[in-house]
């Protein structure tokens, strides 16, 4: 087992806001994050999973804001605000990313164990807004620091007026309630051009750059100055940051590092 990771970029500057950790497994019928996390609720070993993840990903992407998945069961036994657990230590800062299959209304333990890890500096993520019902619900009970657009509401927005309209009254809504808006799964210059027209400052995709292990930095090719001329522009220009890896420390024999429970992160396999 192991972490990847993609960061998340500041369009006005280039910089990199944060990495999202996202988990790895070579083992047969698990290669799938999601179905990673399932087997391993099934044995009730979700808690120790994400534990393991969590502290990979903090080795190995020192110096950096991380995002970081939690699973449901992650949120009702506990597991996230035990005091040794790498995150509160971690170093600018971690971010959690909550999804509806989170049951925030149902469950008081839920809603404590959120509210202990923002105490403790943990901040929130709204993930795949657009991709169901009560993400507004959502934004409206966490009040979080970051939303994230699903990738169905970016998906040939360049297109569609309509959805264009719809996902910049989103940025507006979510910058009226202090809440910093990224776009994930840019794919495209037009999908890049697109959602800069519609405001936002922070995406993420295979555009910017591939889940990869050192932590990629996107580095600027050219400055994307405001404005619609260049907005133009970007549609039929090439990709403004590319991978570059940045030196690490060699990483030790993963099985090895998974015993001795390191680390977290994502159960996604694509941005």
């Amino acid at each position: 087992m192991s972490v990847v990771f993609q960061p998340i970029v500041d369009l006005l500057n280039g910089s990199v806001l944060a990495y999202e950790a996202l988990a790895r497994c070579k083992a047969k019928g698990l290669e799938n994050p999601l179905v990673l996390f399932e087997a391993a609720a099934e044995q009730k070993l979700c808690g120790r999973l994400g534990r393991t993840l969590r502290e990979l990903a903090t080795t190995e992407c020192p110096g950096h804001a991380l995002f970081l998945n939690v699973h449901p069961h992650e949120l009702s036994d506990r597991w996230l605000v035990q005091p040794d657990d790498p995150i509160f230590t971690h170093e600018p800062g971690v971010y959690l990313e909550i999804t509806e299959s989170v049951p925030l209304s149902h469950h008081a333990l839920v809603q404590g164990t959120l509210r202990e890890l923002r105490n403790k500096g943990i901040g929130l993520v709204v993930d795949d807004l657009g991709a169901g019902y009560s993400n507004l619900r959502y934004i409206a009970d966490l009040a979080p620091e970051i939303v994230k657009l699903d990738r169905g509401l970016i998906e040939k927005l360049h297109e569609d007026p309509r959805r264009l309209k719809l996902v910049t009254s989103i940025v507006r809504l979510c910058g009226d309630l202090g809440a910093r808006v990224v776009a994930e799964g840019i794919e495209t210059p037009a999908e890049l051009a697109a959602v800069m027209d519609a405001g936002v400052h922070f995406v993420q995709g295979y555009l910017i750059a591939r889940p990869a292990l050192p932590p990629p930095i996107p580095v600027a090719q050219a400055g994307i100055p405001n404005g619609p001329s260049t907005r133009r522009e970007a549609r039929n220009a090439r990709a403004p940051f590319v991978d570059k890896p940045t030196p690490t420390r060699p990483t030790s024999d993963v099985e090895q590092v998974s015993r001795r429970r390191r680390t977290t992160a994502s159960f996604k396999t694509r941005r």
